[in-house]
């Protein structure tokens, strides 16, 4: 497996979409509850300030990818936001780490001062050990602020980092 991270194409849209409905059907990450046609995924990703897509070149298959944006405008639109998503077959290779890497210099060359994630569920250990080896800081805990696929409510987990 030789893994580059790079911006997304068109081409990639039918796997980014894949990989993307299998975090929103696992129900336990992303605060989406539907799942994205064919077209409603072209026009997601094309809205995002940047996707960043992980493409192994031995396979020529998508592994994962991430989407970087504002996390809110005006006088806070230097704080963006990003979420990320890694093929089920791929999980546990680093690949999220190299994505949130990329993600990290992408939002700093798009002008962002700030990486903020509003809402990792507290659950989320692997999600949670990589930002902090990575430097990013937590700011606290909402209770109850995440509804699983279940029904329940788990804790979320906002954090951030200067770019």
């Amino acid at each position: 497996m030789n893994v580059i991270i790079r911006e997304y194409t068109k081409s990639d849209l039918p796997q980014m979409m894949t990989i993307w409905n299998e975090v929103v059907e696992d129900g336990i990450a992303f605060p989406q509850e539907e799942c994205l046609t064919l077209q409603e995924s072209e026009e997601f990703f094309a809205s995002q300030t940047y996707c960043g897509v992980a493409f192994d070149t031995d396979s020529e298959q998508i592994l994962g990818l991430y989407i970087l944006h504002p996390n809110n405008v005006g006088r806070c639109g230097h704080i963006s936001n990003a979420s990320y998503a890694v093929a089920k077959a791929h999980r546990g290779l680093h690949i999220g780490e190299q994505l949130v890497k990329d993600c990290m210099i992408q939002g700093a060359n798009h002008g962002y001062g700030i990486l903020q994630f509003n809402a990792v569920v507290a659950s989320n250990l692997q999600a949670r050990h990589l930002y902090e080896r990575l430097g990013f800081r937590q700011l606290g805990t909402i209770p109850k602020g995440f509804r699983m696929k279940d029904g329940h409510y788990e804790d979320i987990c906002p954090y951030y980092i200067s770019l």
